[in-house]
């Protein structure tokens, strides 16, 4: 018993150890997007331009060269240098309906368990049968679970581009 405990604990601190030096031994692209990640982008996505200075700015990409990116901005189309941008983010699509599909689901199991449980105290509660009880909780949590799915926010920023 004492081994495996041994074991365990040795299992534990290798599982700490690895997950700790990780980001350390990865590869640095994985944190710091290179220049060509822009090239993905579509004309007329929104992006989020940061600059030297701080100076921040939403706008939608036009194009890319390996010096400068070109967006176009509410003054109309603008270049800025690649030596003056220090990040550039795009806003990813939210995923609103497949949250709330998925909360639904979600819901409506959780409901009818807790229906079911419910329901279990004798043959009918208060004059409803036993699979009414369920199907209106089960319904209950679907509706519950669908508004939660839909209000949590999904998308967002995502980092492009970094300078180094």
């Amino acid at each position: 018993m004492r081994q495996v405990k041994s074991i365990v604990c040795l299992g534990l601190l290798f599982l700490f150890l690895g997950i700790a030096t990780s980001p350390a031994l990865g590869d640095e692209d994985k944190n710091q997007a290179n220049w060509d990640r822009l090239k993905q982008l579509s004309a007329g996505q929104e992006i989020q331009v940061v600059q030297n200075g701080a100076n921040s700015s939403r706008s939608n990409f036009r194009s890319v060269t390996d010096e400068a990116i070109v967006v176009s901005t509410a003054a109309g189309e603008q270049t800025i240098a690649r030596q003056s941008i220090l990040r550039v983010s795009s806003k990813s699509k939210g995923h609103r309906m497949r949250n709330a599909l998925i909360g639904a689901g979600v819901g409506a199991g959780a409901g009818a368990g807790i229906g079911a449980a419910i329901a279990g105290c004798t043959s009918g509660c208060y004059g409803f049968t036993r699979g009414n009880v369920t199907g209106a909780v089960s319904a209950v949590g679907g509706i519950v679970g669908a508004i939660v799915g839909a209000v949590i926010p999904t998308g967002g920023w995502h980092v492009i581009y970094r300078a180094r």
